[in-house]
């Protein structure tokens, strides 16, 4: 027979906030710990890396904390059946070695330990897709260094040998000097963005024209727009902005060359600035060869190309976007993206007019 609703409600209202109380704590006592640990060592990891120590340094105290409730309960007889419990026990020990396959049944209910259960349950699944993540940026990291590193290892191998016309060589040098550009570019984006997530890029606002800077660097590109007889249509109207001019430029910069690269050639690019409100809006859009809408929500995650295969001859890496992405989210802004393939994109940033914080 089931107890009472009013029973069940306050025993998951009692269950909730135990196992709030142990996650709360010992996440806080974990926080605490490493900034105590990062102050004496005077330097910090990156962002992703001190999530992970702070979630296992909270696994372990957990666990601790759960033993010894589970002992206790064992104890003094409130735990009739013991091998639920004995279960809990070896999840958690085989969360704190780093095995996040875990999976324990709940014979509990809505009780206290039911839901302590569902928490162990949802810090493995948590646990598991931060290692997915790590893996999935390490295999991308490897694998856009990779690429340039073999093509320089084999012309450089080409060119030891004796026979090879001065045109040969010529044409060696240029591909190596290439790739290792695409390389020194991938590590120098590489350090900034983690620079930006772990918040050590520095955010200087100042107030300063905007169309002014957009101008100046669309005419920084002018090579290559010309180049490729593209026809460029800018309608900046003035607008003023307090932001970190630095950063935001390297925003337009990403923007500009995407559209420029992936237009063909006599294509045209359009870019509009205009006041919009308390806000500032800011339009790109180009009649390049589109974005497929399955591709368009994970554009701004780092490494991702919506087309490796057609990527792969302009030398991206995957970063610029979510460069960009991060900047303006500092910014307290928005970036999307609206496109389809064939058809162009169009690329729309939206700031604030008023002083930004970070």
């Amino acid at each position: 027979m089931k107890p009472p609703l009013r029973t069940r409600v306050w025993n998951l209202v009692k269950g909730v906030a135990f196992a709030l109380a142990v996650q709360v704590s010992t996440f806080v006592a974990a926080y605490y710990l490493t900034a105590w640990a990062y102050a004496r060592l005077g330097r910090q990891p990156p962002d992703l890396a001190v999530q992970i120590i702070n979630g296992l340094l909270a696994l372990g105290l957990g666990f601790l904390v759960v033993s010894g409730l589970v002992r206790l309960a064992q104890r003094r007889g409130w735990s009739p059946q013991g091998r639920p419990f004995e279960a809990m026990l070896r999840a958690m020990e085989q969360i704190a070695r780093g095995d996040f396959n875990v999976h324990v049944d709940n014979p509990f209910g809505d009780g206290p330990f039911g839901v302590l259960v569902n928490s162990i349950n949802t810090l493995a699944r948590d646990l598991g897709q931060m290692e997915q993540l790590r893996q999935e940026f390490i295999s991308d990291v490897s694998h856009e260094i990779q690429s340039p590193l073999t093509s320089i290892h084999g012309f450089a191998l080409a060119l030891q040998q004796d026979d090879l016309s001065a045109e040969q060589r010529a044409q060696y040098l240029d591909i190596i000097l290439s790739e290792s550009t695409r390389l020194a570019r991938l590590s120098d984006n590489l350090l900034r963005l983690a620079a930006l997530q772990a918040e050590h890029a520095g955010f200087h606002p100042q107030p300063y024209r905007l169309d002014k800077q957009i101008r100046a660097l669309i005419l920084a590109c002018e090579p290559q727009w010309t180049g490729k007889q593209l026809d460029l249509d800018v309608c900046l109207a003035p607008v003023s902005i307090t932001a970190d001019a630095d950063l935001l430029s390297q925003v337009w910069t990403n923007l500009l060359s995407n559209a420029i690269k992936f237009t063909p050639a006599g294509g045209q690019v359009q870019v509009a600035l205009a006041p919009q409100g308390a806000a500032v809006a800011f339009r790109i859009t180009d009649t390049g060869i589109g974005i497929a809408p399955a591709d368009q929500p994970r554009l701004f995650e780092r490494f991702y190309k919506a087309d490796r295969a057609r990527t792969a001859p302009t030398g991206g890496s995957g970063l610029g976007l979510a460069i960009a992405k991060k900047i303006v989210d500092m910014h307290q802004g928005t970036i999307t993206v609206d496109s389809a393939p064939g058809a162009g994109a169009t690329f729309a940033v939206e700031l604030p007019l008023a002083p930004a914080e970070c």
